[in-house]
């Protein structure tokens, strides 16, 4: 079993992967709302060709919009945050030496599929965001991030009985694939699921600084292609 490192003063880096239409931004400011009076925080998004993601925190006025920063990868998502981290590594370390000293880093992941996962070259520890609207079976279909991220989020319970979904049975067969590894249902109208999440990040945090955290790798991405002309290729 691995040693704890010694405490540090580092920003946390808190990765936020999981399916597009998930929901992560979203989430991403649902955090800076509940922790910006009390933490310093920083965001890092990810798009192929566009900041959307950036442009929709900074409008919604979650951060001070300098604190809020896009990297536009120009190919698949998944390669800049577990392949080559380097384009996202400097845009964490740019926010930290602009706003030191930051408590958390969040880093969007902009995944389009189940598999994609951080390097903890990158993150020290990530969470993996579902959502009902996706389907009661998603969980079932399992991936790396499902089963072995720190967190697994399983979002938009809200909108459960409006898909057809049971969420509470999605989140019980959440915690049979992860072997006890936390999972929180959460909706933003329900003020419990959203103090259970940031109670989770919190404690985090609180074990990152002592030197208890041990960045833990959920492993590889399953191959997957990208169909379609050209462009199509595989990882």
């Amino acid at each position: 079993m691995p040693e704890a490192s010694p405490s540090t003063t580092r920003a946390l880096r808190l990765g936020v992967a999981g399916p597009v239409g998930t929901g992560k931004s979203s989430l991403i400011g649902m955090l800076c709302r509940e922790l910006g009076d009390t933490l310093e925080l920083g965001v890092v998004t990810n798009d192929i060709y566009t900041d959307e993601d950036a442009r929709m925190l900074r409008a919604a006025g979650v951060l001070d919009p300098e604190r809020i920063r896009a990297v536009e990868t120009g190919a698949c998502p998944h390669t800049a945050i577990r392949d080559d981290v380097s384009a996202n590594l400097l845009a964490v370390e740019d926010l930290e030496a602009d706003f030191a000293p930051l408590d958390l880093v969040l880093v969007e992941s902009g995944g389009d599929n189940l598999t994609a996962t951080f390097s903890p070259a990158l993150v020290d520890a990530q969470l993996f965001v579902l959502d009902v609207a996706g389907g009661g079976d998603v969980v079932r279909k399992g991936g790396p991030g499902i089963s072995r991220a720190d967190l697994l989020v399983v979002n938009k319970t809200d909108l459960a009985p409006y898909v057809g979904v049971d969420a509470e049975l999605m989140a019980r067969q959440g915690r049979e694939a992860r072997d006890g590894r936390p999972v929180i249902a959460l909706s933003r109208h329900d003020r419990a699921s959203v103090t259970a999440l940031t109670d989770w990040v919190l404690g985090v945090l609180d074990d990152h600084r002592s030197g208890g955290h041990i960045p833990v790798d959920p492993g590889p991405m399953a191959p997957h292609s990208h169909a379609g002309g050209e462009g199509a290729h595989t990882h």
